[in-house]
């Protein structure tokens, strides 16, 4: 590991070895480790995070609202577009989501550090679910107004920036260190698969039921959610107490931490914590190195901003339609496939090098889909792609979970949470102004060969990523 890491990612690290037995229900239930798979079995997904039930509760919420959520998320737009028959206007509603997304992303990030991140959770699953039986309201009255779709879209919006922060900070108190990269994986399977079945179970019941059903689907789904994150275990905040040989981590009690201890005062959840946050990332190259490698990925390699004209164009021999159905299709399916087989790399211990490995990767496979004349061989591309940034993105989240101390989870997972749903937004520009000035296939060539080159300078130029070992 590089010598360059700070006191707190060691003191973290000490940390999460330890989290799992500190939960009431990790100590009722014991689990005991069963020997590890042999064989075709070892590339299957790793479950074994599932064996502990505060995780098993945790994940089982985000499985029940993974499709729901995407049958919310093409009902909008649809009705957007059905309401003033305009693309443009579709854009407007997009970005008014995504302006509370980064804020209550980053701010939440400063609150889940500073409350019982169970409590947290349950209020803001209760205010998406809210906002959902709205959006149901709305569209069964006939209000026909784009401005009260936007503004129920950016206030669900805000609600989920603060919840999926929570939740991904959360992960690193139920699980212990060495199976963050398989909880991460389970996670990121579930989100992924909903991705790929939400959009097409949407398509095919709007026909047949309606499109005002599909939020009330979703509500009830939150529904459901809500109940298994209340089963979760208190998860207060752990504060720092000092003994005489230093600093240490322990519960909010002081259990376990030694004489002379004294609980640190109470925090307020504002912006100077967010900026201590930004200041937290910037002391540690390693974290600082795993969110600058989802930014290379995202803003140079994400194509699918010139997947309408490719299927208008280069594909249109096969199909419009069928076309630009499997182009968006391609990289969620590809994530789903890389956490079905999971196994094969969820219990690396050299996640550096796993993250680095799979940015070149994604780099290859976006190239290789711009240079493909077929239709096929672009979609295999993609999908390739698809695996790799999965893994990537498991391992980006475990360095975040392992390095980053708990008092601290919260506002990395903010940052974390922006740069994933920002990249790509900042992407659809770039590509858009490249594909209009050189044409997209060429576009997207350069921009995965773009990808290689840089991820490949940075690990030369800054080696404390390569290095960095769970």
């Amino acid at each position: 590991m590089d010598g360059a890491e700070t006191a707190g990612e060691d003191t973290a690290r000490a940390e999460s070895k330890q989290v799992g037995p500190d939960l009431p229900a990790a100590r009722d239930a014991p689990v005991k480790d069963p020997l590890p798979p042999t064989g075709w079995r070892r590339l299957m997904m790793d479950t074994r995070p599932l064996r502990h039930p505060p995780f098993r509760r945790l994940w089982f919420s985000t499985a029940l609202t993974a499709v729901g959520s995407q049958l919310t998320a093409v009902a909008v737009p649809k009705q957007v577009y059905d309401i003033t028959g305009s693309s443009a206007w579709v854009g407007y509603a997009s970005f008014a989501g995504l302006i509370p997304l980064v804020l209550f992303s980053l701010w939440g990030g400063a609150i889940a550090d500073t409350v019982d991140r169970r409590k947290l959770l349950l209020v803001t699953n209760a205010g998406i679910a809210v906002t959902s039986l709205l959006f149901w309201v709305q569209a069964v009255t006939g209000a026909e107004s784009v401005l009260v779709l936007m503004v129920l879209l950016a206030s669900q919006q805000a609600f989920f920036g603060i919840n999926q922060t929570t939740r991904s900070a959360s992960i690193a108190r139920l699980v212990p260190l060495e199976e963050l990269p398989a909880a991460n994986a389970l996670m990121t399977t579930v989100g992924s698969t909903g991705m790929v079945f939400g959009p097409l179970l949407a398509g095919a019941l709007i026909p047949v039921i309606g499109l005002p059903e599909l939020y009330l689907i979703d509500a009830v789904g939150l529904c459901a959610a809500l109940w298994a994150v209340w089963r979760l275990p208190a998860l207060p905040p752990l504060t720092r107490t000092r003994t005489k040989t230093g600093t240490k981590t322990g519960t909010r009690t002081g259990r376990g931490t030694g004489a002379e201890t004294a609980a640190a005062a109470p925090r307020l959840a504002g912006w100077r914590e967010v900026a201590e946050g930004f200041r937290y990332i910037t002391a540690s190259r390693v974290l600082l190195l795993s969110f600058v490698a989802d930014i290379v990925a995202m803003v140079f390699g994400m194509p699918r901003a010139l997947f309408p004209q490719l299927a208008a164009t280069t594909y249109s021999p096969w199909g419009e339609g069928l076309a630009l159905g499997l182009l968006f299709a391609a990289i969620p399916i590809g994530a789903v496939v890389g956490g079905l087989f999971s196994g094969a790399f969820s219990r690396a211990r050299n996640h550096g090098v796993m993250v680095i490995g799979a940015v070149v990767a994604w780099g290859i496979a976006v190239a290789g889909s711009g240079l493909s004349p077929s239709l096929w061989w672009a979609v295999g591309f993609l999908v390739a792609g698809g695996v790799a940034d999965m893994v990537s993105m498991v391992f980006r989240g475990a360095i975040l979970q392992s390095v980053a101390t708990d008092d601290m989870r919260g506002r990395m997972q903010g940052v974390f949470t922006v740069v994933v749903a920002g990249g790509p937004r900042v992407a659809d520009l770039v590509h858009g102004m490249a594909g209009a000035a050189l044409g997209t296939r060429t576009a997207v060539t350069a921009g995965g060969l773009l990808v290689i080159v840089t991820m490949l300078a940075l690990t030369v130029a800054m080696p404390a990523l390569r290095r960095y070992r769970a």
